[in-house]
């Protein structure tokens, strides 16, 4: 008796359970009304593309003894802005250069008006994009000349000497899908007309991984070299 009595009551159930289902799907499949009313205060806003081609690279920036803060912005695709007033603006300043993808910004400690860009952002993924060597800017971005190291691809970091602005490093990882005989750690002395490779990697798939200059002492460089492909 009783397994009858919990048989019907599982019958009931499952008919009750059907019926709601199938109530459910008719009301699921009702055309919903929208006018123009429902959507009037929506705004348009960015959400992306941070994850690919949106990335920032490299930044720079000084302080002038006014207390104006300007900063010069790198992107792994969007090429180099410039902002004169702490960030609250920026402008495109390398629109006009072959390639807008970015790996390192320094700016001259010596001489703010000499800017250094790497090209080709050093973050290897699927998404990356190259570039052709090295640019410098004399007068604060407004123009740039291509100043070298056409071949490295990426360049992760670059550093002036604050006592020479000619003598700068070149941090070059290479080629990221195959071997480079272009990495390793560049210097050059004469403001970018020549350059020489003064810390190389024990074989082709070595590079450059960051550089950095010890305060104070412009002759202590730590740096890594690491495996790229």
């Amino acid at each position: 008796m009783r397994f009858g009595s919990a048989l019907s009551a599982c019958a009931l159930s499952a008919c009750a359970l059907l019926a709601w289902t199938g109530s459910a799907t008719a009301q699921s499949t009702a055309p919903i009304a929208l006018d123009s009313g429902v959507v009037s205060g929506l705004g348009a806003r960015n959400i992306g593309s941070a994850a690919m081609s949106g990335r920032i690279s490299a930044l720079a920036g000084y302080r002038d003894p006014s207390g104006k803060v300007t900063l010069f912005v790198g992107s792994a695709s969007g090429g180099v802005w410039k902002s004169t007033d702490g960030a609250t603006t920026f402008k495109p300043v390398f629109d006009e250069q072959p390639v807008q993808s970015i790996g390192a910004i320094a700016v001259d400690p010596s001489n703010s008006r000499n800017v250094w860009v790497g090209t080709g952002e050093s973050w290897t993924r699927n998404s990356v994009s190259i570039g052709d060597g090295v640019y410098k800017s004399t007068d604060g971005g407004e123009t740039w000349t291509h100043v070298g190291l056409p071949d490295s691809e990426r360049i992760s970091k670059i550093v002036v000497d604050p006592r020479s602005s000619d003598t700068v490093y070149a941090c070059v990882p290479g080629k990221l899908w195959s071997d480079s005989a272009d990495r390793g750690l560049y210097k050059t002395v004469d403001g970018g007309k020549s350059w020489r490779v003064i810390l190389k990697g024990a074989n082709l798939s070595t590079g450059c991984g960051s550089v950095a200059m010890q305060s104070g002492n412009p002759d202590v460089l730590p740096g890594n070299l690491r495996l790229w492909n």
